[in-house]
């Protein structure tokens, strides 16, 4: 027996019923999707399919959210599933404006019908769809749930912003969506892009071998990972970059959220972007803004941090601490989603390969599922990340772009030695700019590497 729910949707779907212009456009919009002639792999941690559950793929706009659906796509009709099982709808195109969940699902319904019998011919192979930009559809919760509930269909989503998959996700998915975190490419998947071969031992390479991956690794952190920027000359990238973050701002988060403040907003976003791993307290920012003319509430500043996060734009790492109340009251460090937007928004002229680099290992962590905290000892020596890995192990971290000189190392290393008092299980890492960066001696238990060994391990190795 239908229940009410089912009954309320189905009423809602004829008084909304698509239009024949419509349905003309969108059963096209289907056939006129193709597998991209290119497909760079990207590395996942952890599952990305969860049987009974819809895939939802999050990140910052222009990440390769899209084309990583593409790829799911593409390896299921390698493994010879029908493409008509497996509809790609772009909901961003101007074509479909307008959609509500009732129309669309009228759209769905009647495609699934026209398919059926292929998928009985696949001895029932589901239908698997995949809404890309899912959040322009309002009410596309109880779409997405009655697909995976009455018709047995696997989903596959894709959104820009954390806030809106992981509360709707929370409350009116309850439980039926994975989330999987698109970040903009990191070191190994620049590599694959460019046509590289990624080493097979990233601590064995020859000599020339490790000098090519070393250039590539300084190109990549100034470049950034976003696909549409690599292989651009500068002036080019930069445009690029601050359109990025532009449109973030306008869609993420003063359209969505309503932001009035915009001021503000734009003084936020760019003190954050041009001060990677730099401390950052909004009572601070607040007081900064007051004393140069720019009227915001102490509130209004939290609130755009939020959204910032939200639209994953920004990262923040709170400190290590053991309540919630100690953990509120110290700063925060701020860092952009992308090493490449640090130099488009910093107007110092300084170098900034330290805080590249800082950057890339936290979006690494990110990318591997880590929780990541800072940690402070009580002598006041800091480290940079507490990262606690998927498979239960810990790891304190210290970044140093160049760790030669003698001060320098014993700084880091003194850092690591008193958080390890704290954290005896832990592994201590060092992690520099290259292999010439390392220092001479290494204290017994710290291992010392360059950044992109680190990260090429985790690329050579199967995933968690």
């Amino acid at each position: 027996m239908a229940s009410s729910s089912d009954d309320d949707w189905k009423r809602t779907a004829a008084a909304q019923a698509p239009s024949s212009q419509l349905r003309h456009t969108f059963f096209a919009r289907l056939e006129e999707v193709r597998r991209p002639a290119a497909l760079t792999p990207r590395r996942i941690s952890g599952r990305t399919v969860f049987a009974g559950k819809a895939t939802a793929v999050i990140g910052m706009r222009r990440a390769g959210k899209t084309t990583y659906l593409h790829q799911l796509r593409a390896e299921r009709t390698d493994a010879g599933v029908p493409a008509e099982l497996l509809p790609f709808v772009s909901l961003e195109d101007e074509r479909l404006g307008g959609l509500e969940a009732p129309t669309l699902g009228a759209l769905i319904d009647e495609y699934t019908d026209r398919h059926r019998a292929t998928a009985l011919e696949r001895a029932h192979t589901p239908m698997c769809w995949f809404l890309d930009e899912i959040q322009v559809v309002p009410g596309w919760e109880r779409l997405v749930r009655r697909l995976l509930d009455a018709d047995g269909a696997e989903v596959f989503l894709s959104g820009s912003s954390a806030a809106l998959l992981s509360r709707e996700i929370a409350t009116e998915l309850r439980g039926r969506a994975w989330q999987v975190l698109m970040h903009p490419f990191g070191f190994d998947e620049a590599l694959r892009h460019r046509g590289a071969t990624l080493p097979e031992s990233p601590r064995l390479m020859r000599r020339a071998e490790r000098a090519d991956v070393e250039t590539a690794f300084v190109e990549w952190l100034e470049t950034g990972g976003f696909p549409e920027a690599q292989g651009l000359d500068l002036a080019t990238r930069r445009r690029l970059l601050t359109d990025y973050v532009d449109v973030a701002l306008l869609r993420d988060v003063i359209d969505r959220h309503g932001a009035t403040n915009v001021v503000g907003l734009r003084w936020l976003a760019r003190q954050l972007l041009a001060n990677a791993g730099a401390m950052f307290s909004v009572e601070k920012f607040h007081r900064s803004l007051r004393s140069g003319g720019i009227a915001i509430a102490r509130d209004t500043v939290h609130q755009h941090l939020s959204w910032l996060e939200d639209s994953f734009l920004v990262r923040t790492v709170w400190m290590e601490a053991a309540s919630e109340r100690q953990r509120m009251v110290n700063p925060r460090k701020a860092y952009p989603v992308d090493s490449g937007l640090i130099a488009v928004f910093d107007r110092t002229g300084r170098a900034n390969t330290g805080h590249a680099l800082e950057t890339a290992v936290l979006i690494e962590l990110e990318r591997r599922g880590s929780e990541v905290t800072y940690f402070r000892t009580p002598e006041g020596f800091e480290v940079d990340f507490l990262a606690r890995h998927l498979d239960g192990t810990t790891e304190l971290i210290q970044v140093c772009a160049d760790a030669t000189e003698a001060g320098t190392a014993a700084r880091e290393f003194r850092a690591l030695a008193a958080a390890g008092q704290a954290f005896p299980a832990a592994e201590q890492t060092l992690l520099t700019l290259d292999h010439r960066a390392l220092p001479d001696q290494v204290p017994t238990g710290v291992h010392a590497q360059p950044a992109y060994e680190w990260i090429l391990n985790a690329a050579v190795e199967p995933a968690c």
